[in-house]
């Protein structure tokens, strides 16, 4: 390992560690702070637990007043859904959950309205068939667990279960973090917390001061045609939280969309796919993880306009969106964070950035860094 002392690029900030044969990856993600294509951010790499790239870069607010520091977060939105699964995959490891089993038998409420045989790896693979609520709600109902979980039971599906995927933006976080605080007795924030890594939800003071500012992307994302279920995920004015505090939201519980975190936290959880350990601590057992990224449906989405494989919580590589190794699995999220793990190799991926991009999955800057991991290793 050598440490980065100083950026190449005179006047980025650049600090943290890089092993030599990932310089092409280093010189990429300091290339694009110094582009403007990322305010700051981080990016990780972990090999056999063994961080081989743990490096920050830029700045954590629009002024470029502060730089990014190591222990600066940033809302990853859809990659805490690899996180959460990540901590369910746990409990099918140890027996509490099954995959194969309805999320009902756990759960008695959500079977409700059609959704009495729908597998929790179904739930995980969005084929669930409640992406969003077809009728109007307070959009403040995401503040409150009890509330929205009730909402989701009661809710019809717009699709026939199993029969196709429909990205749940929100209402995964819910159904997912029900049934983990259902078997483990712990909430999503909880686990994160007995993790001990800077992965939140739920954020503390202390926690909120050393987020960085996110600069939004310039246009919104391309859904394609708009459809019911679209219009249910993302575009309905209760689609989202929205006309609340960011403190009240910051320190909501939404496990789908408002975890926080930097690149080595990510990739350290990401160990879990990869290797099965945490930490170099046991997480799971193998036949759980290979369970966790057997292929569980792969077609057109009906929310996002890709056709997708999804195992029970992290997309499968057929996108080209993780490096284009056909055993790497991982998720990306609202802005362009992704996280990745490629289990062949032993290795987990995670990046963080502070700007925000419109492409859903497989933004360019995760894919450019991807493609100098996988120059690297291969």
């Amino acid at each position: 390992m050598i440490e980065v002392l100083m950026a190449d690029i005179q006047d980025v900030p650049l600090s943290g560690r890089c092993d030599k044969d990932f310089d092409g990856l280093r010189r990429v993600f300091e290339g694009s702070i110094a582009t403007g294509e990322n305010l700051g951010g981080s990016v990780a790499v972990l090999i056999d637990g063994e961080p081989v790239v743990d490096l920050r870069g830029g700045w954590r607010d629009r002024k470029k007043s502060a730089e990014w520091e190591e222990d600066t977060i940033a809302c990853v939105y859809s990659s805490g859904k690899a996180v959460l699964s990540a901590l369910v995959m746990r409990e099918v490891s140890e027996g509490r959950l099954d995959y194969d089993r309805p999320v009902a038998e756990i759960w008695p409420a959500f079977g409700e309205r059609g959704k009495e045989r729908v597998t929790l790896a179904q739930a995980l693979s969005h084929q669930a068939g409640v992406p969003g609520f077809a009728e109007e709600k307070d959009p403040a109902i995401w503040l409150d667990w009890e509330a929205t979980c009730a909402a989701i039971a009661s809710e019809e599906p717009m699709w026939e279960p199993g029969t196709a995927s429909g990205y749940h933006p929100q209402t995964f976080g819910y159904i997912a973090g029900e049934v983990l605080r259902r078997s483990s007795g712990k909430t999503y924030g909880d686990h994160l917390r007995d993790l001990g890594l800077n992965v939140h939800c739920g954020l503390s003071a202390d926690q909120v001061a050393r987020t960085a500012q996110m600069v939004k992307p310039p246009k919104a994302p391309d859904l394609g045609e708009i459809t019911p279920p679209k219009k249910a995920a993302f575009l309905a004015p209760w689609s989202a939280p929205s006309g609340v505090a960011r403190e009240a939201w910051a320190a909501a519980e939404i496990p789908a969309s408002n975890t926080h975190a930097n690149a080595r936290g990510l990739a350290e959880v990401m160990q879990a796919y990869a290797t099965g350990e945490i930490s170099g601590k046991a997480f799971a057992g193998t036949s759980a993880r290979e369970a966790a990224w057997e292929e569980r449906i792969h077609g057109d989405d009906l929310v996002l306009p890709y056709r997708i494989s999804w195992g029970a919580g992290v997309m499968r590589e057929t996108l080209g969106a993780f490096g284009g190794a056909p055993t790497a699995i991982g998720h990306y999220g609202f802005g362009g964070s992704c996280v990745m793990a490629d289990p062949a190799r032993e290795l987990s991926f995670a990046f963080v950035p502070a700007t925000m991009s419109p492409v859903l999955v497989g933004d360019p800057r995760a894919k450019a860094l991807l493609a100098e991991l996988y120059r690297a290793v291969d």
